[in-house]
């Protein structure tokens, strides 16, 4: 999967990579642009024998969605995405872009505030509308992180390949929250082209849950992805994630050492609250975490059950 040296070099004299636009668009409608469109190579998902994925950047979310073997293989993030936006937005929308989207927090969106991520140094949030505010700090930024994706493909410890730089762990994206001013760790001209998936888990089931404010189009206030294999009614592996809560998407090991430990599933969601610590408005959050992460557990062990 190779990318023109030319489109990189493109960038570093001020254009800003352009996929579906879904995001882009609303922000900056008038450029300029380095579009991707042309870079097929960038586009697909291709299996090895081993079972594991190379999902291409432009691949869009309506095909990881619509993909059988996906489903098969890594239910949680073929559920997560097709469960995100609209069908039309789907059709449009790449993984690459999702990944690489910026927070939806309506102080930045807004050019009358001045905030960390658009220049200032400050976070009106942090003492304005905390409503849709993370509720586990980690950073002068309280903008919840907004690519669902993401949340999921940490939740199988998906790896991510930059143009000229060696795979690292999707985690390593987005960084541990603490630089205000970014939403992902990439440079200018840097090219985000391909997600890489491990081979499936034998006899995993999963479940992915999204707590909105309306029946659909919106955007989560709390979401997990939950990955388990159950044999004899206890939990022989869990993998479990959650998004719209903190700056970065976060993986759960309390909860996923408290179901290998045997504890009882609502026990396990409840550790999920232990670093939650909520702003004036949005305490709400810390519930709506707990019983997001319980939806998903008891779907995901159903379904493991048989």
């Amino acid at each position: 999967m190779s990318v023109p040296t030319d489109i990189g070099e493109i960038a570093r004299r001020g254009g800003e990579f352009r996929a579906g636009g879904t995001d882009l668009m609303a922000r900056h409608p008038a450029g300029p642009y380095v579009d991707l469109h042309d870079l097929h190579d960038l586009s697909g998902i291709t299996w090895q024998p081993d079972g594991s994925a190379r999902i291409g950047a432009l691949t869009t979310v309506a095909e990881l969605a619509g993909d059988e073997r996906l489903r098969a293989a890594h239910p949680s993030l073929a559920l997560t995405a097709g469960a995100l936006a609209t069908p039309q937005i789907r059709a449009v929308a790449t993984v690459g872009g999702n990944l690489l989207q910026r927070n939806r927090c309506s102080y930045y969106r807004n050019p009358s505030f001045s905030c960390h991520q658009s220049g200032g140094d400050s976070c009106p949030a942090r003492t304005g509308l905390t409503l849709y505010s993370a509720v586990i700090d980690t950073g002068p930024c309280v903008a919840p992180h907004p690519s669902s994706l993401a949340m999921a493909l940490l939740g199988c410890d998906a790896s991510v390949e930059v143009h000229g730089r060696a795979p690292f762990d999707v985690g390593e994206l987005y960084g541990d929250g603490s630089d205000p001013t970014r939403d992902h760790l990439l440079g200018p001209g840097e090219i985000l082209v391909a997600i890489d998936l491990p081979p499936p888990v034998p006899g995993e089931r999963a479940a992915y849950h999204r707590a909105i404010a309306r029946s659909e189009a919106e955007w989560p206030l709390v979401e997990a992805a939950a990955r388990l294999v159950v044999s004899d009614e206890r939990i022989t592996f869990a993998a479990v994630a959650v998004g719209g809560v903190a700056r970065v998407p976060l993986r759960l090991p309390e909860v996923e050492e408290a179901l290998l430990a045997g504890e009882t599933l609502d026990h396990a969601a409840a550790r999920a609250a232990t670093r939650c610590a909520p702003a004036a408005q949005n305490g709400y959050k810390v519930a709506l975490l707990t019983g997001t992460v319980l939806e998903v557990l008891e779907r995901a062990f159903d379904a493991a059950r048989g």
